[in-house]
């Protein structure tokens, strides 16, 4: 029988490379490990931040701008007076009619002038009113409570337009008369206001023909002071106020 000769691995070398095997298998697991704990802790991250509700203010909306309304003024302008008329004063002129509430409407609008005479015709007043402007003694504001005692036209109230044009305020009485010329005078006048930019309307027919105990005999003047004649008075003093 022969003896081997071939060197004998020595047992000391053998366990050494069974250490290192070891060594190797340990550190691949512990890598393996970290890796799987530091992939878990990233998704854990990222599950968090995306499950965490947001806290930012949304957005404003967009404004179209075509479909803003801006708010709108209504406020109503008077013009300043012109020359000729007083600022802060009301002058009133009529006829008869006129005399049955002066008194109210005296008390509901202090310091008016009042100016009524009996018979007093559209075509006289106008004579009044051009001498009181030309002596700068008309109010800026002016009531014309006339027509009472006959007709007129557009042409008349033009007329007298023309001289108070320059009015602030311009406040036209219409008439409740027993004559044919009640409704025509009461057309011009509604028409004339109409087309006056400075001017207004009392409609003291309507109210008075739903009241027809206010009046007398004759169905146009009125007791004076008496009922009929403070609701004209407190008509006309709502448009002057």
């Amino acid at each position: 029988m022969s003896d081997d000769l071939s060197p004998q691995p020595s047992p000391r070398g053998a366990d050494r490379r069974l250490a290192r095997r070891r060594a190797k298998r340990r550190r691949a697991i512990i890598i393996l490990i970290l890796l799987v704990l530091v992939g878990a802790g990233t998704t854990a991250v990222l599950v968090s931040r995306s499950s965490t509700p947001s806290t930012a203010s949304p957005a404003p909306l967009a404004t179209n701008p075509s479909t803003t309304t801006a708010p709108t003024s209504t406020t109503t302008t008077t013009q300043a007076p012109g020359p000729g008329f007083v600022a802060g004063r009301v002058t009133a002129i009529g006829d008869s009619v006129m005399i049955d509430y002066q008194q109210p409407l005296e008390e509901a609008v202090p310091g008016v002038t009042v100016d009524g005479t009996v018979s007093r015709q559209w075509a006289q007043g106008l004579v009044l009113v051009s001498q009181l402007k030309s002596a700068g003694q008309l109010g800026a504001t002016v009531v014309i409570g006339l027509s009472t005692n006959g007709p007129i036209s557009a042409a008349d109230f033009d007329a007298m337009q023309s001289q108070l044009a320059g009015a602030s305020r311009v406040i036209y009485v219409n008439v409740h008369v027993d004559r044919d010329w009640q409704d025509p005078n009461n057309a011009v006048l509604a028409a004339g206001v109409a087309r006056s930019p400075n001017a207004e309307l009392v409609d003291w027919n309507a109210l008075a023909a739903a009241n027809p105990s206010w009046f007398g005999s004759d169905g146009t003047h009125l007791a004076i002071n008496g009922t009929g004649a403070q609701a004209l008075a407190a008509l006309i003093a709502s448009k002057i106020s």
